[in-house]
């Protein structure tokens, strides 16, 4: 079941969504906004998987909340405005509704969302999961990371001979690591398995070098500890 709740300042729109989300069995719709302060905060402490979400609204347009939403909510747009498609992609929107839409395509939007959920909640139990990188979903296998770096919104992940970049926080790309996976830096989490070489201000892994606050270093030695250990226990 994915949770979902719906923003547009129009509550005859609301009325169509509330309509819609009613007949998807997957759906369960925890909530509508008129205002979208209100929705932001609601958010805050209420986090949903889905957000339908008109893009002309007062105060705060559809494509700005989308930016300060987590990159891990799955975002439909809504909107009578066909304009607004190209950056709607750009910001990893799962799809973009016309209004007025029909039940069958708000069907097919909720299934796109569906099968991208599934797709990540399975593949985080198997060892690996997907980053959004431009139109595509690229796959990210643990084993194969070794550090991530932080730019703004923006996270890339380094692996041995590629690199992938996704929107999302540092911290959200932390919540799809497991616990190998240490900061050691404001913009880097790197596999502490991969770490060849550990120097003052830095460390070395993959032939990379990756900076080390010192406010990270007890987080790091605490981890590096914790393999050791394992290591020893297994042999």
């Amino acid at each position: 079941m994915l949770e979902a709740i719906a923003i547009d300042d129009e509550p005859m729109a609301l009325e169509v969504i509330k309509s819609h989300a009613s007949k998807v069995p997957f759906i369960h719709l925890k909530g509508t906004f008129t205002n979208a302060i209100q929705a932001l905060d609601y958010l805050r402490e209420n986090p949903v998987q889905l957000l339908f979400l008109d893009i002309k609204m007062p105060d705060i347009s559809g494509m700005e909340l989308a930016e300060m939403i987590p990159a891990t909510t799955m975002v439909v747009f809504t909107t009578a405005y066909s304009e607004h498609a190209v950056k709607s992609f750009e910001l990893d929107a799962i799809d973009y509704l016309l209004k007025p839409f029909p039940l069958s395509r708000f069907l097919k939007a909720c299934q796109k969302a569906k099968t991208l959920y599934d797709l990540k909640s399975q593949s985080k139990s198997d060892g690996y999961f997907y980053v959004k990188s431009g139109y595509e979903q690229v796959k990210v296998t643990w084993t194969d990371l070794l550090f991530c770096e932080a730019a703004g919104n923006y996270v890339t992940f380094y692996m041995n001979n590629q690199k992938v970049m996704g929107r999302m926080t540092l911290s959200e790309a932390a919540q799809q690591l497991p616990d190998h996976f240490v900061q050691t830096h404001r913009s880097f989490i790197v596999n502490a398995e991969k770490i060849d070489k550990i120097e003052r201000h830095q460390l070395h892994l993959g032939g990379k070098a990756v900076p080390v606050s010192s406010s990270f270093l007890e987080g790091l030695q605490e981890v590096l500890g914790r393999l050791s250990e394992m290591r020893r226990l297994s042999n």
